[in-house]
């Protein structure tokens, strides 16, 4: 993912943020907080990853389907390789 290299740094604040997240959910299901206040917890982390996805996709696009200088080759092998994911993704 050299492509990614100029917002790196960025994504992977991102990460670190959703695995704060995650570690809330972790300490909330421990503590016995209320169905509410956890269901609240993993409906951020489900908006966080979303959200990193989505950077990712538009990074993947520009990169990889909509660059200019690319063959036909090249870009549908990166429409297919977001396809397949998005397949995955939507499972």
């Amino acid at each position: 993912m050299s492509h990614l290299s100029h917002t790196n740094a960025d994504l992977v604040a991102r990460v670190r943020r959703i695995a704060g997240q995650v570690g809330a959910v972790e300490r909330a299901l421990q503590s016995d907080s209320s169905c509410a206040q956890v269901l609240h917890l993993v409906a951020a982390v489900r908006g966080a990853v979303n959200g990193l996805m989505d950077e990712i996709i538009a990074e993947h696009l520009e990169a990889h389907v909509s660059r200019v200088g690319l063959d036909d080759a090249e870009r549908a092998a990166g429409a297919e390789e977001l396809l397949a994911v998005i397949r995955r993704y939507a499972k």
